[in-house]
């Protein structure tokens, strides 16, 4: 993956966690501490470090509590913030960066930079103000003990899960997302077809949820009437009906579904899979998801489409990793 890419990726997805976060304080802006929290639970290296060091997302958010009560206080003010609710940002828009928190993110891709969620955080724990320092300290930690720890997981010998392997005929693609659960309830959540409308973002109802979930069943549902903030959805009618098939499952890791247009003469079905593998403070997860490539001259017409088609792919796998790290923040 080249530098530009894993940039723009590691942007998208610590600006929706960090969003995220500032949404349950009611905030429209998010600051270099909710971008502290969005790589507590990033799946990279960044996160890693961070939860090796015994800071999980429970205790981040009260150290980031914490310290603003102690910045309020050392100015003689007394007030407090407001109080921490559900996350809404999906449900709501409006939301921006403050200019440090934007500063620093482009610093950490600037000249010599990798852009990855690594470099933000040195960049966040070398930021002038000392904020960050403060939480840390907080959290019973330093900043270069967490620096040496950075260096470790950054190491060569410190390899991810491996990548799904590519199909013949078929678009795949592949993300990672970290999950502040346990694995056995990240499990139950994903095994459940009753919950696969808060992960799938084309299905929004589930028909006949009681059923086993066994390999083969097939459920009916439709796809969603209203986007989560609201806004009505405009599909074509052949698209508004949707079939699910659980092909496989093997306990304790290993899920795949099928999504389907049973009213579109030959559509092509997706098979999406969960790979999930303990992790420090929770779940490493692993999403896959292909369907198959057009054969014959459509396929030829539809080639020069297919760096699209790869965005579509991340946009559509980010969507669904993010919705199952929301649903345990």
């Amino acid at each position: 993956m080249n530098k530009l890419v894993r940039a723009a990726q590691t942007s998208q997805s610590l600006s929706l966690a960090a969003m995220e976060e500032a949404s349950r304080l009611g905030l429209r802006e998010a600051d270099i501490d909710h971008l502290f929290l969005a790589l507590v639970i990033n799946d990279q290296s960044a996160g890693r470090a961070l939860r090796e060091l015994g800071i999980d997302i429970d205790s981040a958010r009260l150290a980031v509590e914490d310290q603003r009560d102690a910045q309020l206080t050392s100015l003689g003010i007394e007030a407090s913030f407001p109080e921490a609710g559900r996350i809404v940002f999906h449900e709501t828009d409006g939301y921006e960066w403050t200019r440090p928190a934007r500063d620093l993110i482009a610093k950490s891709s600037s000249k010599g930079k990798s852009g990855d969620a690594a470099a933000v955080l040195r960049e966040l724990v070398a930021e002038p103000s000392g904020l960050i320092t403060d939480i840390l300290g907080r959290l019973g930690t330093t900043s270069e003990a967490l620096i040496e720890r950075l260096d470790w997981a950054d190491s060569p010998s410190m390899k991810s899960m491996p990548l799904a392997a590519k199909v013949k005929g078929r678009t795949t693609g592949t993300i990672e997302t970290f999950v502040s659960a346990p694995l056995d309830e990240v499990w139950a959540f994903l095994t459940d077809p009753a919950r696969i409308p808060e992960w799938e973002p084309s299905i929004g109802t589930l028909d006949q949820t009681g059923q086993e979930a066994t390999p083969g069943t097939v459920w009916e549902g439709t796809a969603p009437a209203i986007y989560p903030d609201g806004k009505p959805v405009k599909i074509k009618p052949q698209f508004r009906r949707r079939s699910v098939e659980l092909i496989a499952i093997h306990q304790p890791d290993r899920i795949a579904w099928s999504f389907g247009y049973p009213d579109v003469a030959q559509g092509n079905s997706i098979l999406t899979e969960f790979t999930l593998a303990n992790a420090t403070s929770g779940t490493q997860l692993r999403i896959s998801r292909c369907w198959s490539r057009r054969q014959g001259w459509r396929g030829l017409v539809a080639w020069p489409l297919r760096p699209v088609q790869k965005f579509l792919v991340w946009i559509t796998l980010f969507q669904t990793g993010s919705a199952i790290s929301r649903t345990f923040r």
